[in-house]
């Protein structure tokens, strides 16, 4: 039996966390797959960690680990926590609001576990499924941020900033990984697409937008973190990495030693 670790970063979600977790564990997965759902509370200053902690108390069947930083990491530095906490054969990294949906884990995973790619991509821009309308301005910075990356990685994706990305855990724990915050996209990016033969795949998601004042984080400032991040690890920091192959060999040759 398979196991798939869903990492949930979370800050300040009061509103959302219960309906998030309920949707992630309603969420149908491929036969023989198993979850770990590992959610990691940034030090939030509203009632999220209480949220948290009722939702554990009326719904124990649906096992969490609820971790907790005393202090306030970013976004990266919460996934930094989840992915070095997670055991499972793939890692899926889950946002706490409900912009993504979590009945698509199916459909990000069945490429993994088709043996047919290590990393997959949900990409917000490609497929026919629902988007809410809203701003211009971040498709542009999204789709700029995006055409940047493949620039200096050689891919061709469509959507690098997405939160929805599944990886072979193998692969995501070789990365040495330094974003706190919403760097950690374009970092990951660079650098797994330097994994000699990784196979990347992307598959279109639905999208439901939050505006600011329904609890939008991310903005201008961390656009141009992106840019400074996209080029310190695509160009300035490009450390040898590691086959897809042999990270894969070393977890079945773990997976089968004795206990």
């Amino acid at each position: 039996m398979q196991t798939v670790s869903i990492v949930i970063p979370a800050y300040n979600e009061e509103k959302t966390i219960q309906l998030l977790l309920d949707r992630v564990f309603d969420a149908a997965l491929p036969e023989s797959l198993e979850r770990e759902v590992i959610l990691v509370d940034d030090c939030s200053r509203d009632m999220t960690a209480r949220r948290i902690r009722q939702y554990m108390e009326v719904r124990p069947e649906c096992a969490i680990r609820y971790i907790r930083h005393e202090t306030n990491q970013g976004k990266g530095g919460a996934l930094h926590t989840g992915i070095q906490a997670a055991t499972g054969d793939f890692i899926l990294i889950q946002d706490a609001d409900l912009e993504y949906d979590p009945d698509e884990y199916a459909k990000l995973l069945t490429p993994i576990l088709n043996n047919k790619a290590d990393v997959v991509f949900g990409s917000r821009f490609m497929g026919g499924d629902a988007h809410r309308v809203l701003f211009f301005w971040h498709s542009v910075g999204n789709r700029f941020l995006t055409l940047l990356s493949n620039m200096f990685s050689d891919l061709n994706l469509t959507d690098m900033e997405t939160c929805y990305k599944v990886f072979r855990s193998s692969i995501l724990k070789s990365l040495i990984l330094e974003e706190k915050r919403f760097g950690f996209e374009p970092e990951v990016t660079a650098k797994v697409a330097r994994v000699p033969g990784v196979r990347i795949y992307e598959v279109g998601i639905s999208y439901y937008g939050r505006t600011y004042a329904e609890g939008k984080k991310i903005n201008w400032k961390d656009g141009f973190r992106a840019i400074y991040c996209i080029l310190k690890y695509n160009v300035f920091s490009r450390n040898p990495l590691p086959s897809a192959t042999e990270l894969y060999r070393e977890t079945e040759i773990t997976a089968n030693v004795p206990a």
